[in-house]
């Protein structure tokens, strides 16, 4: 698995976790900014080249990228991702987890009170596990710290992922719930 389609990974993951404390949150436009750290740096120094090559595309160029990502719900920021989903009425009232697209599957997940934990494992080219914890601080925000273990070539790599997610509005626009 590339770059991108890690940070993917954890972007869907991220988002099935305000999912899953979707019982508490409020219904709408959520934006989850993520920071990512390796032991090698190579995953930051990836972003940052990301970054800058989105920073330096001619403005028409910038703009349909930008477009083609917000149909997605991803946004990148200055400090990290930002990542926005779209959490229905119905959702919150079921609920309901948005389930994680591609080869990765929940292990376990418990909660007490406002804190949850889970753990996580992808297969594929590059089998990956993790674990994490997430707070609920209010019904429009929580934080949480990830970390994820991935083997390529036979080495394992570990990033440690910290999240904050905050409540935008009642109305998600264009951008559609997960399924």
């Amino acid at each position: 698995m590339n770059t991108g389609m890690r940070i993917a990974a954890a972007s869907l993951l991220l988002g099935a976790v305000v999912g899953v404390q979707a019982q508490k949150l409020s219904p709408g436009l959520w934006e989850n900014t993520t920071s990512m750290k390796t032991a090698d740096g190579k995953m930051e120094a990836a972003m940052a080249q990301a970054q800058a090559q989105m920073a330096s595309l001619p403005p028409e160029q910038r703009k349909m990228m930008q477009d083609m990502m917000a149909k997605q719900g991803v946004a990148l920021g200055d400090k990290g991702n930002s990542i926005r989903i779209c959490l229905s009425k119905e959702q919150v009232e079921r609920d309901e987890i948005p389930q994680e697209a591609g080869q990765c599957t929940r292990q376990s997940m418990t909660r007490s009170g406002n804190t949850m934990k889970f753990k996580f494992a992808c297969t594929g080219e590059r089998p990956t596990t993790g674990e994490g914890e997430y707070t609920l601080v209010s019904d429009k925000a929580y934080t949480g710290r990830t970390v994820v273990n991935t083997t390529a070539k036979g080495k394992t790599e570990q990033m440690t992922m910290t999240v904050s997610g905050k409540w935008l509005s009642a109305d998600c626009g264009t951008l559609k719930p997960r399924p």
